[in-house]
């Protein structure tokens, strides 16, 4: 899928482009839709990056229709093209939760509607691992305020898996604490309001926070990197380093 130099080819408009897709705006059978294409990569085998990529393709739209039928908002799936590599969904209208929290960042935090937010975000997160999902890249960037409901609409399952596990669940909202700490330290201690919603959407929230702090101590202590290694492989090198990926 070509993208000529305006950005456009026929209906699609290019929204942005990351390492593993181009995410693009369309239309579907008359309705505003987002196209995400998983493009191929040079540096694999043909065959081998065929492979990958429709398993990779297939299981995010598992996860995303998954994520619905536990209780947690998403864009409505429209359609899955294994030929194209790409999946279309519902374009869902309304700002990030990363745009929310650097506003209120500028101008002050609106606390009313910062503890609704942050509500959202424990209450989905919760549903997400009692129902064994991982989201796999929980960021501000990636949840959306829908206009008009105000309600939390999570987006980007690219990295989402299945499991039980109390540490994978950990991990999870270890990445979010550290996105809202790196991007929203001026907002306050929004972590906290939304460890306190996980727990009350959480039946299983005890063992995951044990383990989240667990992960937090084991940052201060220096011994992080080493715990990181044994959830990794080596992937390619550089020169003669190696460079690692999650499994």
């Amino acid at each position: 899928m070509e993208i000529k130099a305006d950005g456009k080819e026929g209906s699609l408009i290019l929204l942005k482009q990351g390492a593993e897709a181009r995410v693009f705006e369309s239309n579907f059978v008359g309705r505003r839709c987002v196209v995400k294409e998983r493009f191929s990569k040079k540096y694999r085998h043909p065959s081998l990056d065929s492979k990958l990529t429709l398993k990779r393709l297939n299981a995010e739209a598992r996860c995303m229709t998954k994520a619905r039928r536990l209780g947690v908002a998403t864009p409505v799936l429209y359609s899955v093209d294994p030929v194209l590599q790409t999946l279309t969904f519902e374009y869902v209208e309304g700002p990030a939760v990363k745009d929310v929290f650097l506003d209120f960042g500028l101008h002050g935090v609106a606390e009313e509607r910062m503890d609704d937010i942050a509500k959202q975000i424990g209450d989905a997160i919760g549903k997400l691992h009692d129902g064994g999902l991982i989201h796999g890249d929980l960021t501000t960037s990636n949840m959306l305020i829908q206009s008009g409901t105000n309600q939390l609409v999570l987006i980007d399952f690219g990295l989402s898996s299945t499991s039980t596990l109390p540490e994978d669940k950990a991990v999870d909202l270890y990445v979010l604490e550290r996105a809202l700490l790196s991007m929203h330290s001026s907002c306050g201690n929004v972590m906290d309001r939304i460890l306190a919603a996980y727990r009350k959407s959480s039946k299983q929230w005890s063992s995951t926070l044990n383990k989240l702090a667990q992960c937090d101590k084991e940052v201060e202590s220096g011994q992080w990197l080493a715990s990181c290694l044994q959830y990794c492989v080596p992937h390619y090198k550089v020169g003669d380093r190696d460079v690692y990926a999650y499994r």
